[in-house]
């Protein structure tokens, strides 16, 4: 570890943060169907879309109605998507010819892309025609982060509304955040990366000359549209099968740090929406502070692991000093490299700008316990926020238990029935990942899929269905995921990850919503301050070891002890 690299990390979460503050409040008043300084624009463009679709937008939902919306609106996203991939050999905008995608990857692929997950058992360039790419998976990037960002404002409107029956109108939603937050950033983001070297063309490839003389052909497309909102909506495909470690995805130094602040910016704003929203902009920075540290200790364990080197190399001859660069790209280093592997498994973007397979076991293991906790510091655009709030939820509860009294959080009773939705959403999450591992280690298809055997296979398999079920949709690579079993069980983990905990969400803030805010009182447990950001950080680490224990023990930590002992795995 360096001075300079610490700079750099400093360097763009100062960036990050003092970019947040001002959005939080543009996002606070778009939530609040406010006018903005872009309403003269696009408050026409809104209003035509809710003629064209029928749309009310001064009637609410109840929870169940916004949940409803939400289910069918993904379900026509999923048919329309699988058909493109199926279809896109018949479809224009195709100048390589590239054939229909088979149906077990379109199934999963479709499922990803609904689900903001955005994991890729494909190689983008070689699989996906162009408009495959623009019409379907690029769009999606817009949609799935849109509808993440609307549940999560949904459960806030739940602490901020007082007897109400109602919890927003999940069509509006949608497409403000659309409209007004996701769609200007990434036309000007867009035009930033073609000026710093990404392409952006409708051409299919071009045919260049090696030094050795042979000739090889380069895919290029429509990259920069689709990087901007892959990294802003916390999305992560890329249109390279290499991703943010391609020169064309991620050429140099600059892009490597606007891509880092696009995935932590809406996440980060979100929080402190939220405190602005709810009439308390504490409560926002208390949640932020409790997720800042788990960013901080993970580019800390990420950056020490990767700095320190790997000992089986260094028997081999390899020079210590440098650390472990092995799957690393040397113009971006190990602290923006470490400072984007924490971002983008802490929030639910899974882009990468190097290969997690490459890692040492422990820095290995941050982004994997990042996954396995629900990606939630600082979160998806809109994931990140309300699974926060239900681990905010089950705190309260506990420091109610502590000092005998029922439990408030933001001026309402946490009682029996917002409990058992809380925890219905947390641990759905270990039922989804140990299961689906467990099967796929008894059977031998599953098995064949793996590069390496031992830990670091089990790791394989642990990390594609955390990744999976997490929406974030990165990958170890050192398994094969593109099966007929991985498309199929992946593709079942992204939709119950997504929908199977969104839904005791949305239930959660429809209860939440018709309770009446009571006023707080000399024993109201503050929620505000370092004894909350304190207890909100012990209670996630217990609760998600407690689940997740035995299977980190026998898969990174397994892994370190062998590294230590100069053990191959």
């Amino acid at each position: 570890m360096t001075l300079v690299g610490w700079l750099q990390i400093a360097l763009v979460l100062a960036l990050v943060v003092a970019c947040s503050v001002p959005l939080s409040a543009f996002m606070a008043r778009v939530y609040s169907g406010e006018r903005t300084f872009l309403s003269t624009v696009l408050g026409p463009v809104e209003r035509g879309f809710y003629r064209l679709a029928g749309v009310d937008p001064a009637r609410e939902q109840d929870w169940y109605g916004y949940a409803i919306a939400m289910v069918v609106f993904s379900v026509a996203g999923f048919l329309s998507l699988y058909a493109l991939q199926r279809l896109q050999n018949f479809l224009p905008l195709n100048p390589r010819g590239f054939d229909a995608v088979p149906p077990d990857l379109a199934f999963n692929t479709s499922d990803s892309f609904i689900t903001n997950t955005n994991w890729q058992n494909y190689s983008g360039e070689t699989t996906m025609s162009h408009l495959t790419q623009m019409l379907g998976l690029t769009v999606h990037n817009f949609l799935s982060a849109a509808t993440g960002l609307a549940m999560a404002f949904a459960l806030v409107r739940g602490f901020a509304r007082s007897s109400a029956t109602t919890v927003g109108n999940f069509w509006v939603d949608m497409t403000r955040v659309t409209l007004y937050i996701l769609l200007p950033i990434s036309l000007v983001g867009a035009l930033i990366f073609v000026a710093l070297g990404m392409p952006q063309t409708l051409a299919g490839a071009v045919d260049a000359t090696t030094l050795e003389g042979a000739k090889q052909t380069i895919s290029i497309g429509p990259v920069a549209s689709q990087e901007i909102i892959k990294e802003l909506g916390t999305n992560g495909g890329g249109f390279f099968n290499a991703n943010s470690a391609h020169p064309f995805e991620n050429p140099n130094a600059w892009t490597n740090i606007l891509e880092i602040w696009a995935l932590l910016l809406i996440p980060v704003a979100s929080v402190l929406a939220f405190g602005r929203i709810v009439g308390d902009v504490r409560q926002g920075r208390a949640i932020l502070a409790a997720m800042a540290v788990f960013v901080l200790v993970g580019v800390l364990v990420v950056y020490w692991a990767e700095t320190s080197g790997n000992p089986i190399l260094a028997a081999l001859g390899v020079d210590p000093s440098a650390g472990n660069l092995e799957g690393k790209e040397v113009r971006f280093g190990q602290a923006l490299s470490a400072l984007f592997i924490t971002g983008t498994t802490g929030t639910s973007t899974g882009a990468v700008n190097s290969m997690i397979d490459s890692f040492t076991p422990l820095g290995g293991m941050v982004p994997m316990f990042n996954l396995l906790a629900g990606c939630i510091w600082p979160g998806g655009v809109g994931a990140g926020l309300y699974g926060f709030l239900v681990v905010a939820i089950i705190a309260v509860f506990v420091a109610g238990l502590m000092v005998g009294r029922t439990p408030e959080y933001l001026g309402k009773k946490i009682e029996v029935r917002e409990m058992k939705f809380a925890m219905l959403a947390v641990l759905i999450y270990p039922l989804i990942v140990l299961g689906f591992t467990g099967a796929s280690v008894l059977l031998q298809t599953a098995l064949d899929s793996m590069n390496n055997s031992g830990p670091h296979g089990l790791s394989e398999i642990i990390y594609l269905f955390a990744s999976s079920n997490a929406n974030n949709g990165s990958a170890f690579a050192g398994i094969n995921g593109n099966t007929l079993w991985f498309n199929t069980t992946g593709g079942l983990a992204m939709l119950l990850g997504r929908f199977a905990y969104v839904i005791p969400v949305l239930a959660l803030a429809g209860s939440l919503a018709a309770k009446k805010k009571v006023p707080a009182s000399a024993g109201t447990f503050p929620t505000d301050g370092p004894l909350f950001v304190g207890l909100l950080v012990g209670v996630i680490v217990i609760l998600y070891l407690l689940q997740y224990f035995p299977a980190l023990s026998l898969g990174p930590v397994v892994e370190h002890y062998l590294m230590l002992d100069g053990k191959t795995f």
